[in-house]
Order: structure tokens, then sequence, then C-alpha cells
């Protein structure tokens, strides 16, 4: 009634063979740049982790060029003798940028990056088109906007932060065109609408001036 000993053996061996190139076979490739499972301490869609390189690169480096916007406006606001409708608009940039700041850096943590919370005394220089961040600023140019006095400064922060802006568009649209993260090609949106909108009150400002 009882199968020999070796036969067992070789009945085990087999099954176990099959079941293991089953098991390969069925086995989902992985990507190692992203995963698709959320965080735990995560929650909402802003913490989905589907992603790939370029919302990360988005995400660093539109972090640093709103850093230097809130820099540019604060130059700007601690200067008297600005025009009010140059300074209310240095404050709506200021209001904006530093939520979404805090927003990118929580998609950085949702994707296992280390947050940019602060940069402190970054260096401006080289920080153009070729770094991915166009329309950035010099230190030469920071400079020159925070010796100006306020009727100059009013104009130069106008003129500087509608090159900023453009900057920063171009910077959203390449998000949109390749990111892949849902939350981050959202933001891009928003970005390159809000900057857009604010590029044509700066120039129609700077007509006014």
């Amino acid at each position: 009634m009882y199968a020999p000993k070796r036969a067992l053996a070789a009945s085990a061996l087999t099954i176990a063979l099959a079941l293991t190139g089953c098991s390969a076979a069925s086995e989902p490739a992985t990507n190692p740049t992203a995963s698709s499972s959320p965080t735990e301490n995560g929650s909402g869609s802003e913490q989905a982790t589907d992603f790939n390189q370029d919302d990360v690169m988005f995400a660093m480096n539109m972090i640093v060029h709103h850093q230097q916007a809130i820099e540019m406006a604060d130059t700007l606001l601690a200067k008297s003798d600005v025009d009010e409708r140059v300074s209310d608009l240095a404050e709506r940039i200021r209001e904006a940028q530093q939520p979404e700041i805090e927003r990118m850096n929580s998609m950085l943590e949702a994707w296992g990056e280390e947050p940019m919370d602060s940069m402190g005394g970054m260096d401006h220089e080289g920080m153009d088109h070729g770094s991915g961040m166009g329309g950035m600023m010099s230190e030469a140019d920071m400079e020159a906007l925070e010796e100006a006095p306020g009727p100059e400064a009013s104009r130069l922060f106008l003129e500087q932060m509608i090159v900023h802006h453009d900057g920063a568009v171009e910077m959203a649209q390449a998000e949109v065109d390749a990111g892949e993260n849902a939350d981050a090609v959202e933001l891009a949106e928003r970005i390159m609408s809000d900057q857009t909108t604010e590029i044509a009150e700066m120039e129609a400002l700077l007509d006014e001036l």
C-alpha cells in the first residue's frame, strides 16, 4: 500500500521544483526607483508613493527655487519707501510658496528622501538653467536687490521676479511632461497657473512704475 521511500522522495522533489518554478514565474518585477505602497505615517493622496526620478528632482529643485523667491520677498519687505502694490505682491508670493515648500518636503519624505527644510547660506552662483533651476538669481543679483533703495528696489524686484517666475514655469512644465507622481504633477500645474498670472501682474506694474 505504501510507495518506497525513494519514490516518495523523488515525487516530493518534483513537486517542490514545480512549485518553485511557478512562484518565480508569477512573481512581478519590481521597480528599484519607485514604491507602490504608502508610507505608514502618510495619509491622503499627497503621500502617494508612485514616483520617478523626475518627481524627486522637481521637488528638490523647486524647494530651493521657492526659498530664493522668499528670500527676495523678505529683502524687499525689509525696506522702506517700497511701492505698496509691489510689497503686497511680495507678501503674497511669500505666503503662497512657504506652504508649497512644506508640501514638497512631505512628498520627499514619503518617497524616502531627505527633506530640504533649510538651505542656510546657500550659494547662488551657478544656479541657472544648467542646474535644473532656471531663473535663479546670482549672488550679485541678490546683493543688488539688498543694496537698492525702496523705489529702485520696487522695480528691480519685479524685473528679477519675472525672470525667476519664468524659470519656475519651465521647471513645472518639465514635471508635467515627465513626472509620474499625481500630486507632484498637480502641484506643478498649479505653480504654472499661479506664477503665469503673477508674471502678467508684474509686467503691468512695471509699466506703471
